[in-house]
């Protein structure tokens, strides 16, 4: 039973190699549908969403990833492209990487949009040689208790994030390390 399962953790993390390694390629042939997906992701979310409506309108830059993909047993991993938005406009592209480790078994997909609000925020972004979170400026996981009591009075905070359109089944405990990076 030892052996089944660390040939299953050995495969599983060939597959997050493998495919860390090709996002950069993937994406280069799928820009345009990328940037599609993360407007109507961004869309989706202001839409059913007042806190978040109120910080589209205030942030310095957006970070939208419209689909994260994450897979574990024991071993796990996620990863996923997204689109800088400054003032509407495409101002990048960025890809997320996280690795964990613990007990956790499960397939996930889901989205998230980091909110920058303010200058300094996004210059760490763009300055720092990749993002770790938890690193850096503060954020602030948004849950829906929170934003309905948002005002531009309590956006306090260097970067605020949503979670959205969580599909599949992941549980489990971890220790994780998530990297953000620009793409050239």
């Amino acid at each position: 039973m030892t052996n089944r399962i660390r040939m299953q953790a050995t495969a599983l993390l060939l597959v997050a190699l493998v495919l860390s390694m090709s996002a950069p390629l993937a994406l280069a042939g799928s820009r345009a549908q990328l940037t599609q997906d993360a407007r109507q992701a961004l869309k989706t979310l202001v839409a059913g969403n007042t806190a978040a409506k109120l910080m589209e309108s205030k942030a310095k830059g957006i970070l939208v990833f419209p689909y994260i993909v994450k897979a574990g047993f024991m071993f796990g991993g996620q990863m996923g492209d997204g689109v800088l938005f400054k003032n509407g406009k495409v101002a990048g592209y960025y890809n997320s990487l996280a690795a964990s480790y613990g007990f956790q078994a499960g397939l996930q997909v889901f989205g998230y949009a980091l909110f920058f609000m303010n200058d300094g925020a996004l210059g760490y972004l763009n300055k720092s040689d990749g993002w770790e979170v938890g690193v850096g400026p503060s954020i602030v996981v948004m849950d829906q208790g929170m934003g309905k009591s948002m005002t531009t009075t309590t956006m306090t905070q260097d970067v605020y994030a949503y979670i959205f359109s969580q599909k599949g089944l992941m549980g489990g405990m971890g220790v994780q390390g998530s990297k953000i990076t620009r793409l050239d």
